[in-house]
């Protein structure tokens, strides 16, 4: 029996690393991919490696808490780690059948919370600590984004413009029999490192994956004993690259997953700081979002970058008069995150001297669908623990 719950328990965290895999891989890759840099075959593989770096080193912190910190691990029979597993499976299985991305981490700490609950034994300081973050990164990744998009966003897209010339970008020699790499005919150096630039990022993306999501596959198991932590890792990993090979070309082909149209450089901009984010994070033990936190770094930027087409004084002066004009006399201010696809100049405007982009706000995101998916940020792990709570509760299957 002991041997057949084992079997289901690695089947489960299989099929939840392979989803993590699939998803992850576009967030990760899909600018590379989609900007004809690096093929979905070479996006797979990076995930892979990458993944599993991230989860081989920074990923053992989140493990730690998952695995023995929320509940005490002696709650994780292997028993109980199959039914926190399966509500993991069964919230990414509901997230595909209605098209946006669940967090997985949310999710499997609701069911590790109602574990505790059921069994009377959980740490309600550790709790707080990842729920204070769960609502302080969205706003921090929104603020910073923000800044960006207001103050750094129109320097950056005339200084590290992404264009891209005719003819491959690679093309191959030879020394005798042995190929070697040169930039194409066509290629002009700042293409060449903005190419790179955006590979490397993706690879840091992947790392980040890696080091958050390894935890939501295997840490039941690991904090049941039935795996060792290095084999967990390996597990999660294998499964994740197993992802990024398979599924992972249907997600890679529909990255903008229906949120909003990013060009490229503000998409690397949203990768960066949200992989930031999520490492620091995973480093500290905490379990987040990677999904919640890009979402916020979009809508960030967007606004960020919308309003620069008045001052803060000035906005200020018109708070206080109750005019909801620009005070530059133009009309009404508008935000769009299509704002950040606008043609750069060579001299970037200062702050006020911007024209309003004539678009409507809700142009900023579309608002029906993300607002389906924080319902599901938050239907998702309250419906996993509540599950939890009473299958564990009339079920005592834990230690």
């Amino acid at each position: 029996m002991v041997s057949l719950l084992l079997v289901v328990g690695v089947a489960v965290a299989v099929f939840v690393g392979f989803n993590i895999g699939g998803s992850s891989t576009g967030v990760a890759f899909g600018p590379a991919v989609g900007s004809d840099v690096l093929s979905k075959l070479g996006a797979a593989g990076l995930m892979a490696g990458f993944a599993l770096l991230g989860g081989w080193t920074v990923g053992r912190n989140v493990i730690a808490t998952m695995g023995g910190q929320i509940v005490p691990a002696e709650l994780f029979t292997l028993g109980a780690s199959v039914g926190v597993l399966f509500f993991v499976g069964l919230a990414l299985l509901v997230s595909n059948l209605f098209g946006v991305p669940a967090s997985t981490s949310m999710t499997a700490v609701g069911a590790i919370a109602g574990l505790g609950v059921a069994a009377g034994n959980i740490d309600w300081s550790v709790m707080g600590r990842i729920v204070s973050w769960w609502l302080v990164a969205p706003i921090l990744a929104f603020w910073v984004c923000a800044v960006v998009g207001r103050y750094v966003y129109p320097y950056l897209d005339v200084w590290f413009r992404i264009d891209q010339t005719e003819g491959p970008l690679i093309e191959y020699r030879r020394v005798g029999s042995i190929p070697y790499p040169v930039a194409g005919a066509d290629t002009n150096r700042r293409e060449l490192v903005s190419s790179v630039l955006v590979v490397v990022i993706g690879c840091y993306m992947a790392f980040s994956a890696g080091a958050s999501n390894v935890a939501n596959a295997v840490a039941p198991l690991v904090g049941s004993g039935a795996l060792a932590t290095d084999q967990g890792i390996l597990l999660a990993g294998g499964a994740i690259a197993l992802g990024a090979f398979t599924i992972a070309r249907r997600t890679l082909d529909t990255v903008g997953n229906g949120l909003t149209d990013l060009p490229l450089l503000a998409a690397l901009i949203v990768e960066v700081v949200s992989a930031s984010l999520i490492t620091f994070l995973s480093y500290l033990g905490i379990p987040a979002s990677l999904a919640v936190s890009a979402t916020m770094c979009i809508i960030g930027l967007g606004w960020g970058r919308a309003t620069r087409t008045v001052r803060l004084s000035d906005a200020a002066a018109s708070a206080v008069s109750g005019d909801a004009r620009d005070p530059s006399g133009g009309e009404e201010s508008t935000m769009s995150v299509n704002a950040l696809a606008a043609d750069p100049e060579d001299k970037v405007k200062k702050i006020g001297e911007e024209e309003p982009a004539d678009l409507q706000a809700s142009d900023l995101f579309d608002p029906e669908a993300t607002g389906r998916v924080v319902m599901l940020w938050i239907l998702t792990p309250s419906i996993s623990a509540v599950a939890s709570f009473l299958l564990f509760r009339f079920v005592p299957i834990y230690g």
